[in-house]
């Protein structure tokens, strides 16, 4: 039997904690159901001071202090967190980091689900590993641990004794994992299909949006994002944008990278990218249309960087998503 320790940290999200319980409780069922014992003992922990002004009940398991903790645990879950600002809630939730570093140490493997990464991140347990999280966060999580070795397409990712899912339904692929890592294919298999979860899916990147960051206070930076938005259709070289710039080229280019995390030609290409994908969702335009739309003269670019970016082909894409 394994000993898995669920986690519900300051502002976590009830849709990714429930997921966890019903999929870890349904692979007990099906086990048992064919004759074996039991294959999870499944525990819930918050730190003391929630104890102290919260439930002792989450449902039907009872929450455990992390003070208390005698067992082994053989897997501790991290689940997504519902919040508007993860460096609060990172700090709110500090005082489980030396909690996790404590069982790691004692032999424990560490599974973050979605948003969750970024407790783990600030644990500095996944520092030289490879790690990822929700699409749309990734490059927060980029810039606030540069030594994680971020994998932002993939929906999971297992190194050593560290795993990570990204965004949302990524959690299902990452949980079905674990499954079969200690119940066997048979049973992931079964539990797949009762929860509808297609096993093959190993990337995300089609589901993310690319959102500007507007949040820095350097108004040269602000003045080549406002540029970029406005004339992507029809910049033809990126140094003519910048040359209306009242800064040298390369003091443009760091001040822009340290403020946004990417170059100005990687900003624009996701501008570009962001603006062919509406139409491939919401018009009739040929792909041709949309190339000469979105400021690409190069079909052959155009084709590459959007397969490099979305993680799949134009008309796949609009297959996949178009509105009918």
């Amino acid at each position: 039997m394994k000993h898995i320790g669920l986690i519900l940290p300051y502002d976590y999200k009830l849709l990714s904690v429930a997921a966890l319980m019903e999929v870890l409780e349904t692979a007990n069922k099906l086990v048992v159901e064919s004759g074996k014992p039991i294959p999870f003992l499944i525990n819930v922990f918050q730190l003391p001071n929630q104890l102290e002004n919260g439930e002792a009940n989450f449902h039907n398991y009872q929450i455990q202090s992390t003070l208390e903790v005698k067992d082994p645990i053989d897997m501790i879950l991290i689940p997504a967190f519902t919040t508007d600002d993860m460096k609060e809630t990172i700090e709110k939730n500090v005082a489980y980091i030396p909690w996790l570093h404590q069982q790691y140490q004692r032999g424990s493997e560490i599974a973050s689900f979605c948003s969750g990464a970024f407790l783990f991140g600030a644990s500095g347990l996944l520092n030289g590993k490879f790690a990822t999280t929700h699409i749309d966060a990734c490059s927060a999580f980029e810039r606030l641990f540069p030594e994680v070795k971020l994998k932002s397409n993939e929906t999971v990712t297992a190194d050593e004794r560290t795993y990570t899912s990204g965004g949302s339904t990524s959690l299902f692929h990452l949980i079905i994992l674990l499954v079969q890592k200690y119940c066997g294919r048979e049973i992931a298999i079964q539990v797949a299909k009762l929860f509808a979860i297609d096993m093959d899916r190993y990337q995300q990147s089609y589901f993310g949006t690319f959102r500007p960051n507007y949040t820095h206070n350097d108004e040269l930076v602000s003045m080549v994002q406002e540029k970029i938005e406005k004339q992507f259709h029809q910049i033809e070289k990126l140094d003519d944008v910048l040359n209306e710039i009242p800064s040298s080229r390369r003091n443009i280019v760091r001040r822009f990278k340290l403020a946004t995390g990417i170059p100005p030609i990687e900003y624009l290409q996701n501008i570009r990218i962001e603006s062919s994908k509406k139409y491939l969702e919401q018009t009739q335009l040929t792909v041709s249309e949309i190339i000469d739309k979105s400021g690409y003269t190069d079909p052959k670019s155009f084709r590459k960087v959007f397969q490099k970016v979305v993680g799949m082909k134009p008309l796949e894409y609009r297959e996949k998503f178009k509105v009918r």
